[in-house]
């Protein structure tokens, strides 16, 4: 239960590019790079309750580890897949609805800081959030 807490997002690696690379528009990257979005995260076992928190929206998602759900982000992008515990570290594989092409995610804790890469068509970024 590691991932249990309030996390604020510190700084992005890349972000800009890998919103690029899904086909967001500039203003919206923009956007997205300053949403100071915060995670609240709750594990009971293999269940997970997320808790999204931003400049513009907030969403709770709750998923089971390793059943499939459906996800849309926060430019629209609407993915579905999985997440798995391997590990310390928890494993998203999904597919854009849109077009079918894979996006793989990864949250780990390294140094204390929750850190969450993503990667798509070959970019890859890198949100790092603090404990809040």
């Amino acid at each position: 239960m590691a991932f249990n807490g309030t996390w604020k997002v510190d700084r992005n690696e890349n972000y800009d590019k890998f919103m690029e690379k899904l086909g967001v528009n500039v203003v919206k990257r923009k956007m997205g790079e300053h949403d100071n979005l915060k995670l609240t995260i709750e594990q009971n076992g293999d269940k997970f309750h997320i808790k999204e928190s931003s400049t513009f929206r907030t969403k709770e998602i709750d998923f089971t580890l390793g059943e499939q759900f459906d996800y849309t982000m926060a430019d629209g992008t609407d993915l579905t897949g999985t997440w798995v515990l391997e590990g310390e570290t928890l494993k998203g594989s999904f597919t854009r609805k849109d077009n079918n092409k894979p996006l793989t995610t990864t949250r780990a804790l390294v140094g204390g800081e929750l850190v969450q890469s993503y990667s798509y068509e070959g970019v890859d970024a890198k949100r790092i959030f603090k404990k809040h």
